[in-house]
């Protein structure tokens, strides 16, 4: 059949009325419909992990991810869509298309309508869990640190970086707890049979358990260190290792897995938790000045004791020495020793943490200062020899002796001729 120009363009505004216009609303409507998903899927999914993950964390590798799944999706599905639509106004016949699209939609929609359901409701309440973990944790190890920081008397600077060390554990082993008991629940929605994975999963802890079980203990035994307050940093502790070895020296950081000193040379001893079997905290709380003066045999102790004790009450109303001292008066033990030399008198006071060497420091001074004005001997070693009876006497009389005097020269000899 042959159709004239008139014809023609008749059938083809007939057409563009039918279709055309329909086929340019699908393709704008396409069209707006990818540019809102590229607009606000993004923010949407970066405000939601931000609200759902920890702050200090960066989640941005994982928000992307999400993102271009969630893009590439809703782009598969406007296109898809979009697809069908035209084709349906071009004349192909999609009706074998969206018959199987609708089966494959009521199929979806029954098992949304069951296992849809309770996916999204495991997932809010793993959602709730979070957030309510989340902000409880925090006040309970914060309220639980000020109550014991009240009577340690610790500074504000210890407990919040003991508080937030703790904080930042608990709450990701929360998390990681939830997430992964919602990670099981959903698979067995999805009708993954769980069984061998949990199977899978209890060899694989056993295997990471031996292979890691020294990482493992560091990580338990710091939780302990950190939650009782053995000690922290800033403190002076002596650390006997697994080995037997004691290490002492200032704590210069201490985390979850591993304890590092710093000694008087210097050195740079990093300890894992789980190595240290005792701990000695010298600075913790207070701190005791614990002296041992030794004075000579032939001094009044008493005097000695009362000199002693007054050069400690008047270096505890030095205006200098005073906030470092909590003892005004020390305790004067005992004699505590008859030695070579001396005899030695123990003394203690208490002093803040950290600052009995300098109040030993300078009561040592001050005592030295004291003793020479006062006529006090400090003893020094010394050896008195003994040597018995008759071994002394004829020692002392070969000194006795006077020393004999030379013998005249020959040429003055009696009875030799003179030239």
């Amino acid at each position: 059949m042959v159709y004239n120009k008139d014809e023609v363009a008749e059938m083809s505004l007939n057409w563009f009325l039918a279709h055309g216009i329909w086929i340019i609303v699908i393709v704008a409507i396409a069209s707006l419909a990818y540019w809102a998903l590229r607009r606000w899927v993004p923010k949407g999914i970066s405000s939601l992990m931000a609200k759902i993950t920890p702050k200090e964390a960066d989640w941005s590798r994982a928000t992307r991810l999400l993102t271009r799944i969630a893009l590439g999706l809703g782009t598969i599905v406007i296109a898809g869509v979009a697809v069908l639509l035209v084709l349906s106004q071009v004349g192909v016949d999609i009706s074998t298309a969206t018959k199987v699209l609708k089966d494959a939609g009521l199929t979806v929609g029954v098992w949304l309508g069951t296992h849809g359901i309770r996916i999204a409701l495991i997932l809010a309440l793993a959602f709730a869990a979070q957030q309510i973990l989340k902000r409880l944790i925090p006040k309970i190890v914060e309220r639980s640190m000020l109550v014991k920081a009240k009577w340690r008397e610790e500074t504000e600077e210890e407990v919040k970086k003991r508080s937030e060390t703790l904080k930042h554990f608990l709450t990701g082993l929360a998390l990681v707890i939830i997430w992964v008991i919602a990670g099981f629940m959903i698979l067995s929605e999805i009708g993954v049979n769980i069984g061998p994975l949990l199977a899978g999963a209890g060899v694989a802890g056993i295997a990471i358990g031996f292979g890691a079980q020294s990482l493992i203990r560091d990580i338990l035994s710091g939780f302990f260190i950190i939650i009782e307050n053995q000690y922290g940093k800033g403190d002076v502790i002596k650390i006997r290792d697994s080995t037997g070895r004691d290490i002492a020296g200032g704590v210069e950081e201490l985390s979850i897995r591993r304890t590092i000193l710093r000694d008087l040379d210097g050195a740079r001893h990093v300890i894992p938790n789980g190595e240290i079997r005792t701990v000695s905290n010298l600075t913790q709380e207070w701190s005791r000045a614990h002296l041992n003066i030794s004075v000579a045999y032939k001094e009044d102790l008493d005097r000695v004791m009362t000199i002693m004790r007054n050069t400690w009450e008047e270096m505890a109303r030095d205006p200098n020495w005073s906030p470092l001292m909590i003892s005004k008066t020390p305790w004067l033990l005992r004699v505590d020793e008859f030695g070579d030399s001396g005899i030695v008198i123990k003394m203690v006071g208490e002093t803040k943490p950290i600052k009995q060497w300098d109040v030993m420091g300078e009561y040592r001074r001050r005592i030295k200062r004291i003793f020479d004005q006062e006529g006090i001997e400090i003893p020094w070693p010394h050896v008195k020899l003994y040597l018995g009876g008759d071994s002394a006497e004829r020692l002392l009389d070969r000194h006795a002796q006077p020393v004999s005097s030379p013998e005249p020269e020959a040429s003055q000899e009696k009875g030799k001729p003179s030239h």
